[in-house]
């Protein structure tokens, strides 16, 4: 009797997953309704810089987990700009470990910047991190008071919305993360097919990927339109306004079936080594990093024998010395624009793990593709 009873329930567990499966929507592949031009602009004029002629911008992280490409797209995209001062800070002394993959050494604490600059900064950018922590949100609530713009990137938004900063005002945010933040902040109010959106001193944007259209529309709100074309040309991309088609991103069977077979077959789980070397481009280490940690087959470690500077400044930790390269290497295409370097690794990982992986990572990164 036994047996049957274990046997009973092991079959209704089983049929569980099954039936939450099954109840997941299929992947749909809707166009970006187009954004009107005058929204558009309205977006530039509430990011002009609200201070300073040559705004100063903090990109604040907590030491311990912060969302990898939230952190070093930004900044690497503004210093390319050369439009601002930008300064990566942390909310204590050290390195910031960053995820899903890299370790960073930023340029000040935030108490460090407080007593070098007490009229604070222009622009705070917030990037997604894994915890709210309480001396972060209390630093953010005094830069909104004094004047600073808050850009919160991605899932940056919880962060501002626990500081209550977004009370009351529209919004967006990675869309995995959306119905939570709604949930807890039930006044925020959502705007569909938006990839950012500005409302009151705060700016916020969908996932991982859409910090690169923000900061190129900050830098176009800062400098004009040549200067972020400009930038845009060297990343690779022709065009970043605020489109976006949120139904195409949402939990679906494919991803979930997908992210399950991968977790499942973890004695085949590879631990990947990405060379780190003085002057690459931070944009491109970034997106590779993360996507190629957003597998559920794959882990990335930085490897070099030292410290190595990027292309704007930004110091990167190895995890390993060079040589330890592990199960295998990942491909940086680093002669090629951020945009299709990223458009490269998605095939890569496609090969590698097959197509279906490559979608659950660009799901992740929201990435719409160029």
């Amino acid at each position: 009797m036994t047996w049957r009873i274990l046997a009973a329930a092991f079959l209704v567990l089983a049929a569980a997953p099954a039936a939450w499966l099954a109840q997941l929507p299929a992947p749909v592949h809707p166009a970006a309704p187009p954004v009107p031009a005058a929204e558009q602009a309205g977006l530039i004029e509430a990011l002009r810089p609200p201070k300073r002629t040559r705004p100063l911008i903090a990109i604040v992280a907590i030491n311990d987990a912060t969302e990898v490409t939230d952190y070093l797209v930004p900044a690497g995209i503004l210093r390319r700009a050369g439009v601002a001062d930008v300064m990566l800070l942390a909310t204590g002394p050290g390195p910031v470990r960053l995820y899903p993959a890299l370790r960073v050494r930023p340029d000040a604490t935030i108490a460090d910047f407080d007593r070098a600059h007490p009229q604070g900064p222009d622009y705070v950018i917030v990037p997604a991190m894994s915890r709210e922590d309480p001396q972060l949100l209390d630093w953010l609530r005094r830069q909104a008071d004094s004047g600073a713009t808050v850009v919160a990137v991605c899932a940056g938004a919880r962060v501002a919305a626990a500081a209550g900063l977004l009370d009351g005002k529209r919004a967006v945010t990675h869309w995995y993360y959306l119905p939570g933040m709604l949930k807890r902040h039930p006044d925020i109010r959502h705007v569909p097919d938006r990839r950012m959106v500005a409302d009151r001193g705060v700016a916020t944007t969908t996932g991982i990927t859409a910090s690169i259209p923000m900061m190129l529309t900050l830098t176009e709100a800062i400098a004009g339109r040549g200067k972020a074309e400009a930038v845009a040309r060297e990343l690779g991309l022709a065009s970043w306004d605020a489109s976006h088609a949120s139904a195409g991103f949402r939990l679906t069977r494919p991803f979930a079936t997908t992210v399950l077979a991968n977790r499942a077959q973890f004695w085949r789980r590879e631990e990947l080594a990405l060379p780190l070397r003085p002057g690459m481009d931070e944009v491109t280490l970034a997106l590779s990093a993360d996507a190629w940690s957003r597998t559920y087959r794959s882990a990335v470690v930085g490897v070099a024998a030292a410290p190595v500077v990027t292309a704007n400044g930004i110091a990167i930790l190895p995890d390993r010395a060079s040589g330890g390269e592990g199960a295998g290497q990942v491909p940086a295409f680093a002669d090629r624009p951020p945009a299709a370097a990223l458009d490269l690794t998605l095939e890569a990982i496609g090969r590698r793990y097959g197509p279906r992986t490559a979608d659950v990572v660009a799901m992740q990164l929201e990435y719409p593709g160029e």
